[in-house]
């Protein structure tokens, strides 16, 4: 089983829902990443979300952009991310981690290669920005072999039939993006985003978790009654940019900003459950 499926049924039995933080790798600096790594998962993370760095990363806001700078001054490259994992795996080998990032650079290294290298290092799941599943069978084949999953993205404008081309090829999770828009767009409608979920959970049976625009506790709170799981990604960034010229308080200052999401997903589900 993997340790995403493992993860989801243990929350689920215990009913809770994930919290999934996002970070860039490399960001300010690389020696950053792999602590920091453990230390979300000490606040209450569930699941890792970690960012390759890429020069023209289209998905994301101004605040996730700007990250990618940060990282790549320092030259941080896929491989560099691979071996990040790697690192943080000699201490933690439960806790599920998926890369987020753009199809570039696993091109450059190649499929086979980066599926190889990326199971060695006990990467969970990948989820590739800019690549369809309609394009992605040699891609898919690759990871698959490696017991990786493939994470792929639903938006406000996915059609029916393009969900179901995606619960084919999915692992692992579905990935919605709440909002029309980049990572740190302000506007969500958690009506609206609860209707699509139950719509989406409807065609593909894997968990569904919701992802852009969530910045604070009551926000996080209310959507993980929603979905499966949250992702807080720009607000995390946005911390680490602020801490740019005093790294050690990076760790400590996330840390306080995901214990209160936990603690308030937490409340709400045991609200919930009574």
């Amino acid at each position: 089983m993997s340790r995403l499926r493992k993860r989801f049924e243990n929350l689920c039995a215990r009913r809770r829902k994930a919290l999934i933080p996002f970070v860039t790798a490399g960001d300010p600096e690389p020696s950053v990443t792999v602590p920091l790594m453990h230390a979300m998962v000490a606040a209450g993370a569930d699941i890792l979300e970690i960012g390759v760095p890429f020069s023209d990363p289209m998905a994301e806001g101004p605040v996730i952009q700007r990250a990618c700078e940060r990282a790549l001054v320092h030259g941080t490259s896929l491989r560099d991310v691979v071996a990040m994992i790697a690192a943080f795996r000699v201490q933690d080998t439960e806790t599920p981690v998926v890369l987020m990032g753009y199809l570039n650079p696993i091109e450059i290294m190649g499929y086979a290669d980066f599926a190889h290298a990326a199971a060695a290092a006990g990467i969970d799941g990948v989820i590739t920005v800019d690549l369809p599943p309609e394009d992605a069978d040699d891609y898919i084949c690759a990871l698959r072999k490696e017991d990786i999953d493939t994470i792929f993205l639903a938006a406000p404008t996915t059609s029916d039939a393009r969900l179901a081309k995606l619960a084919r090829h999915a692992r692992g999770f579905v990935y919605y993006v709440s909002l029309k828009g980049v990572t740190g767009a302000a506007s969500l409608a958690p009506t609206e985003v609860g209707e699509r979920v139950g719509e989406i959970k409807a065609q593909v049976d894997l968990p569904v978790v919701v992802g852009f625009g969530i910045r604070d506790a009551a926000t996080a709170a209310h959507l993980s009654s929603i979905a499966d799981g949250v992702v807080v990604g720009s607000r995390l960034v946005q911390i680490v940019a602020e801490n740019e010229a005093h790294v050690e308080n990076i760790a400590i200052q996330i840390g306080v900003q995901l214990k209160a999401m936990r603690e308030a997903m937490d409340r709400l589900q045991t609200a919930d459950a009574g």
